[in-house]
């Protein structure tokens, strides 16, 4: 069985309610998985806007996922969980921050990539972004799921 993501917030290609974009509350949309490869040790997440004006726009970046878990919790980055690791987004923030296309733009596209990795703990810098994350979970990654919706201000 291959890795998969799913979310109960919104299905594949479909809108992301506002509750989650960055004009709306905000709030990190819950997630679940399966079909992770016996070797797992731990996952990463990372959330890309591909259509962003300047290139692709990294709206969050989780490492040191517990092998064990089968999902994320709605709002999980406000929780004060010891193992996950947040990067830098690329507006700056340790945290998710949701969608947020310019006024005017067709809708964007959101994509949450999860990955397998062969490791139990990524370490970088504090100052190491999400796109540093996941240059290095490329690097470790065991299997590769997405998830992509979609969002228009």
């Amino acid at each position: 069985m291959a890795l998969t993501l799913i979310s109960k917030a919104f299905a594949e290609d479909a809108p992301i309610p506002s509750k989650y974009a960055l004009d709306g509350e905000n709030i990190f949309p819950p997630l679940a998985w399966g079909g992770a490869p016996e070797k797992t040790q731990s996952f990463a997440l990372i959330i890309e806007d591909p259509d962003a004006p300047g290139g692709t726009f990294r709206h969050c970046g989780i490492a040191n996922i517990p092998a064990e878990w089968s999902g994320l919790v709605e709002n999980v980055d406000t929780m004060q969980e010891q193992a996950l690791r947040f990067y830098k987004n690329d507006f700056g923030n340790a945290r998710y921050d949701g969608p947020q296309p310019p006024d005017g733009d067709p809708p964007h596209r959101y994509v949450f990539r999860l990955a397998a990795l062969d490791l139990p703990r990524m370490t970088l810098p504090d100052a190491a972004g999400a796109e540093a994350m996941w240059q290095k979970v490329r690097k470790h990654m065991l299997a590769e799921a997405s998830l992509t919706g979609t969002y228009q201000s």
